[in-house]
């Protein structure tokens, strides 16, 4: 039963047997509550969680995360990075369950996996347009990379809108460097965005998961990708399905977007066919079905762990 938004009293009269909460923070306490007054009930909590999310986070919130731990029967997490750091507040790892985020990834899996050549190269963004995505430091290294390599024209598509659009817009790149700023659209125009696009280039700095990343995978889009984001470190391989990078690290950076932008067209669209085969069975029902899974372990535990 998935855990209803709501106060402690529309709760009670729910009585639900599992208590299924998001996030954790001021509605996981509730939800930490009413287990506590009903005992009976299971808690558990889909932690959405990376060392890189949580970094820097304060006192308060480690010893709230901790206390909340210790009244759950089970943690649901998106990948092992979140797995990792529940476990250091000392939750026992055997209840600690990675459960992928997704979507409904039919539409992109719809799409031909190869591209033309006029294509197959171009960089497509698609999320906010702030601070820790990281695009202006994405955009730099473009700067430095069409500066080094003048024979090639690179085209950049971004997708969706936020505080950084105006700094994007000015943006002033060498002449072979072409950035396209999209605006935002609707969910049912994502395929046709990632059809047009041949590698998805994700910079950010802390993701605790990055849908965009599945969907470009389910597009035939290979994967640019920050090792801050979980979906990046849990789908995709290093030369094999995308190129994965340290976004602190501007020499890696360069690197891996140097490897992309050389990879010749023959050899993207088969990484595009690995891509799609990574994520084609992170479907919503197989996802649902793990989910279960968790809430008939959390329900049969139907207790606390023991300090």
């Amino acid at each position: 039963m998935h855990f209803p938004y709501d106060t402690i009293p529309q709760l009670m009269r729910f009585r639900p047997d599992v208590i299924f909460t998001g996030e954790m923070g001021f509605r996981t306490l509730q939800a930490s509550l009413y287990h506590r007054l009903f005992p009976e009930s299971a808690l558990v909590i889909w932690a959405k969680v990376t060392d890189a999310t949580e970094s820097g986070r304060g006192r308060l919130r480690h010893w709230l995360r901790a206390s909340l731990l210790n009244t759950t029967n089970a943690v649901v997490v998106n990948g092992e990075n979140g797995a990792n750091y529940i476990s250091r507040y000392g939750f026992p790892r055997e209840r600690v369950f990675p459960v992928p985020a997704t979507t409904e990834i039919q539409p992109f899996l719809a799409l031909p996996v190869t591209r033309v050549p006029e294509v197959r190269h171009r960089l497509v963004y698609s999320g906010m347009l702030t601070e820790r995505k990281n695009l202006l430091a994405l955009l730099t290294q473009l700067s430095v990379w069409t500066k080094r390599n003048p024979s090639r024209t690179v085209d950049f598509d971004l997708l969706g809108d936020g505080p950084l659009r105006g700094q994007i817009a000015t943006f002033k790149g060498p002449p072979n460097l072409r950035i396209r700023l999209l605006g935002s659209v609707t969910y049912d125009q994502l395929p046709k965005v990632y059809s047009e696009g041949g590698i998805l280039a994700f910079p950010t700095l802390a993701d605790e998961w990055g849908m965009v990343v599945t969907e470009a995978m389910a597009s035939g889009v290979p994967v640019l990708g920050s090792r801050y984001s979980q979906a990046v470190e849990e789908l995709v391989k290093d030369g094999q399905n995308g190129w994965t990078f340290c976004p602190d690290d501007p020499e890696d950076f360069y690197g891996a977007l140097d490897r992309a932008l050389q990879t010749p067209d023959h050899e993207l669209n088969q990484m595009a066919v690995l891509a799609r085969a990574a994520v084609s069975g992170i479907t919503p029902a197989s996802v649902a079905e793990r989910l279960l899974r968790v809430f008939e372990y959390a329900r049969s535990t139907n207790s606390p762990r023991a300090d």
